[in-house]
C-alpha cells in the first residue's frame, strides 16, 4: 500500500509516522508513506497557497492550484488516480469498518485542510470522501491525517507480529477490551484476577469476554446494542 499525505507540514507527519510501529513498518518496506509539501506545487514566487475568502469571513482558504497539481502530481508518480480523502469536521465520522476498507486499497492520498479550509471546487474536483475523527475542530488535518494513517497502517501484513495483536483488540471485535494485567501479581496491596494465573486458557478467554461485555454495556451501549444484535 501506498499513502500520501498533501500537507503544508510535511515534517509534522514525519515527525510521528517515523517512529514507532509505523516508522518500522516503513524502513522495512512494508508500507510505503510520502508527505508532500503543498507549497512546492504553488505558482506564486512566495510559494503562497492561501487567500482572502469570497463573501467575507475571518480568516484565509487554500486555494486550489497548488492542491490540484500537487494531486496531478501524485496520479503522475502513481501511475493511476489514488482515493482521495480529505480530512474534514464535515466528513464522515472514521470507525473501524471505514479503516479496514480502506486498508485493503493500494494507493490512498489524504489532504490536509488549513486555514478556514479549502476551496469548494477542487475539493468537488478530486476528492472521493471527507473524513473526519470527532465532532470537534483542529488548527489543520495534519493531526487527523496521521490518526488515519496509523489506523490504516497498523492493520497491513506484517506490520504487526500477528494479525490477532489488531483483530482481537478493542473495537476491531466489536467490544471494548477487557482489562490487561502484568507484573508483579501484587501492586500496593492491589491482586492480579486469580484466573488470569491459572493457565487454563478456555476459563482465560471466557474471562476476558465477560469482561469485554460488561465494560461495553457500561461504557458504550452504542456498540453493545450492535454487538447484541450481531450475536442472534
Amino acid at each position: 500500500m501506498k499513502i500520501e499525505i498533501a500537507t503544508l507540514f510535511p515534517e509534522m507527519c514525519e515527525a510521528v509516522l517515523g517512529e514507532s510501529i509505523v516508522g518500522r513498518a516503513r524502513k522495512a518496506g512494508l508500507i510505503d508513506i510520502h508527505c508532500r509539501q503543498i507549497r512546492d506545487y504553488s505558482t506564486d514566487k512566495h510559494r503562497r497557497v492561501d487567500d482572502n475568502p469570497y463573501g467575507g469571513g475571518m480568516g484565509m482558504v487554500m486555494q486550489c492550484q497548488p492542491i490540484y497539481d500537487c494531486y496531478k502530481a501524485v496520479c503522475d508518480d502513481m501511475g493511476c488516480k489514488p482515493h482521495t480523502i480529505y480530512m474534514s469536521p464535515k466528513g464522515r465520522v472514521l470507525d473501524q469498518q471505514r479503516a479496514i476498507e480502506l486498508s485493503a486499497m493500494d494507493n490512498i492520498l489524504i489532504i490536509c485542510g488549513h486555514y478556514e479550509g479549502v476551496d469548494q471546487r477542487v475539493i468537488d474536483r478530486i476528492v472521493d470522501e471527507e473524513i473526519s475523527i470527532g465532532d470537534y475542530v483542529l488548527t489543520g488535518g495534519e493531526l487527523p491525517a496521521m490518526v488515519l494513517t496509523d489506523c490504516i497502517a497498523r492493520m497491513q501484513p506484517g506490520v504487526l507480529a500477528d494479525e490477532s495483536c489488531f483483530t482481537d483488540e478493542s473495537i476491531y471485535s466489536g467490544l471494548l477490551e477487557y482489562p490487561q494485567y502484568s507484573r508483579p501479581e501484587i501492586w500496593d496491596g492491589e491482586a492480579v484476577p486469580p484466573v488470569l494465573l491459572t493457565g487454563h486458557h478456555k476459563n482465560i478467554k471466557k474471562w476476558r469476554l465477560e469482561q469485554s461485555i460488561e465494560l461495553t454495556k457500561e461504557r458504550r451501549p452504542d456498540l453493545f446494542e450492535k454487538y447484541t444484535k450481531s450475536q442472534t
